[in-house]
């Protein structure tokens, strides 16, 4: 559960802090208080998207934090899971779960197992008839998951061989031209006898021909300063030395040391030698190195950066080639894996659609029981699953939720027929009906109640509240009935002070609850409106 919310710099919320509790969170308060920017910072921080035009006025960034108890998590840490979200006007984004950096993407699919967002965006969900079939295949997740995972997993390999079957050469005369410009491209890289090193090799050469003078010149006078005097200098030293060697043998050990390196002067004189003699400009090398040069470069503008990658290049043409040219064998192949593909989805699909059929029923029965005790008496719920004639990500079934509000109606499509109070109904009666499947421990209601009010009303408080015996539930509404089933009520304020206008969120006393209760159902808080604040709770006890 959710046990602390710091929400700061969010529309008119400056900084504020909610301790939550296990159970009814029930939160009320004036339009325009901040509800709503609560709600849209727990979307925040379950990965949602957030606009900057939300930051606060004035503000550069804007926090939203949370404290979550979760302990069979292996995410938390004694118990607990903090989770932060701090937006910059700049656009700049900082996710961290326990400190830990973490994308968006990572933080949404992490808290998609702990925090189940509803309002009116998925009463549109609802509407939406892709959406059905995860609806049912979520009721019957145990039978059906290893399943599904089997099958998508073997629909994607389909997609893939079905791509590469579609994949067209044309007639016989564009499969030709495509033959002659691919082996075109490969005798061109074929023909260059290309070296992985040669490039830098060239260029190095390249570099010692067009500087061939001044490097002959300074190899020349390096060759005669080393043989005039350097050398000659320590053929001296040796003579002098060998004088007196025998006096000391530090003066023997010292005479050997010239001697070292007189030798090994001598050998660098000859080598230096030995390039001025190599060091000549010789116009056709040259010639013939700017034209290899020149041939790297254009091959390397057609086909990689580099001779390494033109020659994977090369490869990739071999493999082309030959799959143009065995395109009929190849086509076989992959028929005869597309049809192996296909005889294995359909079995699976099948049972799939077995399954579902099966657990369709229950799932009326379930929901037909919601929507009578929510006060839809008439109405009666259908699940209709057609074939398709196609594979599908989820089979070869389309669900379809229909819905008969009156005796003796045909079944018809849920946007034919639903009011929004109706479908707010519906969507709950689903949701009261999977949350003994949910594990999603925190469960989010932003107004469900809209467009419901009377005895129906009641019914919703109702199955809100037996949801929240093995969740924690944090509602938004602005119904008295739903109010006064909470085991705590929050009440938002806003508040001028000093020209801005602040968001403050406070938990209600029990007194305090019944005039907050009293204010919602009559508008003020009389004598009356208090006994029928007080008639409201006392239903919810024990409820």
């Amino acid at each position: 559960m959710i046990t602390n919310l710091h929400i700061k710099n969010i529309g008119i919320i400056e900084d504020i802090e909610i301790n939550f509790n296990n159970g009814f969170n029930v939160l009320t308060g004036e339009t325009g208080a901040g509800k709503t920017l609560i709600i849209d910072s727990l979307k925040i921080i379950a990965g949602g998207r957030f606009s900057k035009e939300m930051i606060r006025a004035n503000e550069n960034h804007s926090l939203v934090e949370a404290c979550i108890f979760y302990p069979n998590s292996d995410l938390a840490e004694d118990g607990n899971i903090i989770v932060s979200r701090e937006i910059f006007s700049n656009g700049r984004n900082t996710c961290k779960i326990n400190g830990r950096l973490v994308t968006v993407n990572e933080l949404r699919e992490i808290m998609r197992d702990i925090i189940d967002i509803h309002g009116q965006s998925d009463n549109q969900k609802l509407m939406e008839v892709s959406n059905h079939i995860n609806y049912l295949d979520e009721f019957s997740l145990e039978k059906i998951s290893i399943l599904k995972n089997e099958y998508t997993e073997m629909y994607k390999e389909y997609c893939s061989v079905k791509e590469e079957l579609n994949k067209n050469y044309g007639d016989d005369i564009e499969k030709q031209r495509m033959l002659d410009l691919l082996n075109y491209q490969l005798d061109e890289i074929k023909n260059a006898n290309l070296v992985v090193g040669e490039e830098e090799e060239l260029e190095e050469k390249r570099k010692i021909l067009s500087n061939s003078e001044k490097i002959s010149g300074s190899l020349n006078e390096t060759s005669n300063e080393l043989n005039n005097h350097v050398l000659d200098g320590l053929s001296k030293s040796i003579k002098y030395m060998s004088k007196i060697e025998n006096y000391s043998d530090i003066y023997k050990e010292k005479l050997i040391q010239i001697q070292s390196v007189y030798y090994d002067l001598e050998d660098i004189t000859s080598q230096i030698s030995d390039f001025t003699y190599d060091i000549e400009y010789d116009q056709d090398t040259a010639r013939n190195v700017e034209e290899r040069l020149d041939m790297i470069y254009s091959l390397k503008r057609k086909y990689g950066n580099n001779i390494s990658e033109i020659l994977t290049y090369k490869n990739s043409l071999v493999s082309q080639i030959n799959e143009i040219e065995n395109k009929e064998e190849y086509i076989k192949i992959q028929k005869e894996k597309l049809n192996a593909l296909d005889n294995k989805m359909r079995n699976i699909a099948n049972t799939m659609t077995a399954i579902r059929k099966e657990n369709a029923l229950l799932l009326e029965k379930k929901i037909n029981e919601q929507l009578t005790e929510l006060e839809m008496k008439n109405a009666s719920f259908l699940v209709s699953i057609l074939p398709e004639d196609e594979f599908n990500k989820n089979g070869l079934d389309k669900v379809e939720f229909l819905v008969s509000t009156n005796v003796g109606d045909d079944f018809k499509p849920l946007t034919k027929i639903a009011s929004g109070g109706e479908i707010s109904r519906i969507m709950l009666a689903i949701k009261v009906v999977l949350s003994d499947l949910d594990n999603t421990p925190i469960m989010i209601f932003d107004e469900i109640d809209t467009g419901i009010s009377g005895t129906a009303a009641m019914s919703v408080s109702q199955k809100i509240k037996k949801i929240s015996k093995s969740h924690q539930i944090i509602c938004v509404t602005h119904l008295a009935v739903v109010a006064a089933k909470a085991d705590y009520n929050y009440c938002i304020k806003k508040e001028v002070d000093c020209n801005s206008t602040k968001t403050k969120v406070s938990l209600l006393t029990e007194t305090e609850a019944l005039n907050e209760i009293a204010r919602i159902s009559s508008g003020e808080i009389t004598k009356i409106a208090l006994q029928h604040a007080q008639a409201l709770r006392n239903l919810s006890i024990g409820a």
